[in-house]
């Protein structure tokens, strides 16, 4: 099953959700929330630091539960959770493939009140990859089909032609059957 559509970035274009989404809109964090304020601002923060987050956009009710890199290594220049950037705000970045189409969120989230900003980016350098992967499962799948379709193809051809007379009478093709021959005896 193929991860990604055919065409994505004119998905990305011209579907209602993702056009929707693509426009930096408010965001909340929405983990935990029977637990008390404190709570969920200590599990968000732990979370983040592991990796993950569940987010949703307010204005369309979309749901979204995000995983990126939390490592907070000083080489990276492209942090995809970042504490540092501003006081009392994470700022986010994660990939994934959403309805067949690479996409990145990228927005911030208030520490203290967990709600913010953001919105979802065509990922050209990821759709271009999944393309690639798509294209050879097509090709690998095209293979398979000519391969079965010769292998039938061969044992066809190495049939001999069937007497039609034969089985018109209800004899196999190839002679005589088995029953027929011990009534010649």
């Amino acid at each position: 099953m193929p991860r990604v559509v055919p065409d994505q970035k004119a998905k990305f274009e011209s579907d209602e959700l993702f056009r929707r989404l693509s426009r930096e809109s408010e965001i909340r964090y929405t983990g935990y929330r029977e637990r008390a304020l404190e709570e969920r601002q200590m599990r968000f923060h732990n979370g983040c630091r592991e990796g993950h987050t569940e987010i949703s956009f307010v204005a369309s009710g979309t749901n979204l539960q995000l995983v990126f890199n939390a490592t907070q290594n000083p080489y990276l220049h492209d942090k995809e959770c970042d504490f540092d950037k501003e006081h009392g705000k994470v700022y986010i970045k994660s990939y994934f493939i959403m309805n067949g189409v690479c996409v990145r969120f990228r927005g911030w989230l208030d520490l203290e009140r967990l709600d913010g900003s953001g919105c979802l980016e065509f990922d050209e350098r990821r759709a271009m990859h999944e393309d690639q992967i798509l294209r050879e499962q097509i090709e690998r799948y095209n293979l398979r089909l000519r391969e079965f379709e010769d292998s039938k193809r061969a044992y066809r051809d190495s049939r001999p032609e069937v007497d039609m007379e034969a089985v018109r009478r209800g004899v196999p093709s190839g002679g005589i059957g088995v029953g027929a021959s011990m009534w010649r005896r």
